[in-house]
């Protein structure tokens, strides 16, 4: 005699059996997240990286100016000496030389502190196109500073103004920078800068293992949302 099957239960009602259950962490399912913001474009970043270039050199106006201006001063005296005209240093023991590349150099660290500040407060997210920006624009910044003060500075035939001067009389010799290492003081002063500030303050990418996984949602029996775990 056969043995009377048992029916299935409802389609609403639970089966007699035990159900397999979703581990106590529950099923891990990735929800949609933001996308991440890569930069504007490689167009838009060498734009902006020429515009940059632009204004650093040409705020080397600004630089050759202020160096004229604030620069010492080395003090000159002409003689005729076996029928010649001779130029000495009024003060050969001064330090007014080396004031000079001094003055020069300060004003460059001064000048790369403030570009790379500007540049990271308009573009925060830098981008290799404005860092080689503000070495170039820097150095060009430099070069044409110190064209400025040369051509700003007193004449460069110290003899012809010896003579227009007279004998005896003390004048400023040229404006020249001794030390070229000054040049880079600019642009290596604007790249330290700003690769410290995009290091602190700068946007961070989002870890891309994360992406993928996405947030945790635990589940409960059959697909249920389940309850958060404490």
């Amino acid at each position: 005699m056969t043995a009377p099957l048992t029916p299935p239960p409802p389609p609403n009602e639970p089966s007699a059996h035990p159900a397999w259950q979703s581990p106590a962490t529950g099923y891990m399912a990735p929800a949609p997240h933001e996308a991440v913001y890569d930069g504007p474009g490689m167009a838009t970043e060498v734009r902006e990286a020429a515009i940059v270039t632009v204004a650093m050199a040409l705020g080397g106006v600004l630089l050759g100016v202020l160096w004229w201006w604030l620069a010492p001063h080395v003090p000159l005296v002409g003689d005729i000496v076996n029928k010649r005209w001779t130029v000495f240093i009024q003060d050969s023991e001064g330090e007014q030389a080396i004031g000079v590349d001094g003055t020069f150099t300060l004003l460059a660290l001064a000048f790369g502190l403030v570009s790379a500040l500007v540049v990271f407060l308009v573009r925060r997210r830098g981008g290799v196109p404005l860092v080689v920006a503000l070495g170039v624009g820097g150095l060009l910044g430099s070069l044409l500073a110190w064209r400025v003060g040369v051509w700003l500075g007193p004449a460069q035939d110290v003899i012809a103004h010896a003579r227009s001067v007279g004998r005896g009389v003390t004048f400023s010799a040229p404006l020249k920078l001794e030390a070229k290492g000054a040049w880079l003081a600019w642009p290596l002063a604007a790249l330290l800068v700003h690769l410290g500030l995009t290091g602190l303050f700068g946007p961070r990418d989002a870890d891309p293992y994360l992406q993928q996984q996405g947030p945790y949602q635990q589940q409960g029996p059959y697909g249920a949302p389940g309850k958060p775990s404490a």
